[in-house]
């Protein structure tokens, strides 16, 4: 969720509150009616902000293993292209370490020659 989704429903939620209070504190009704009411409002109030903090904290949950999934993907993908390249690399160091081998035989051949 995004942090204006977030300062939305935090403002909405607030005023909802702030409103039910003041209508609360209007109303033709004894003091006792009103604390009773206020208390049940709060525990509304209580209640609905456990279940969206605990939505939003789902959703954070979500998000991050998301990313973590990608985050590894991606690592992953990095590390077998470098494997990739190190072999191709050795594989290259291989041909030319033959390539080296076969032009030496051929320089000691002609140096025996030369020698005899």
């Amino acid at each position: 969720m995004s942090n204006n989704s977030t300062n939305t429903v935090v403002a909405l939620l607030t005023g909802a509150a702030l409103g039910a209070t003041f209508g609360i504190l209007y109303a033709p009704q004894s003091g006792k009616e009103t604390r009773d009411q206020l208390r049940d409002e709060a525990y509304k109030a209580k209640d609905k902000l456990g279940e969206q903090y605990d939505e939003l904290s789902s959703q954070v949950s979500d998000y991050a293993s998301s990313a973590k999934t990608k985050f590894e993907k991606r690592v992953n993908k990095l590390f077998s292209k470098a494997n990739d390249q190190a072999d191709d690399i050795l594989a290259n160091m291989e041909d030319e370490l033959e390539t080296l081998r076969k032009k030496n035989q051929e320089l000691v051949k002609e140096l025996d020659k030369l020698k005899a």
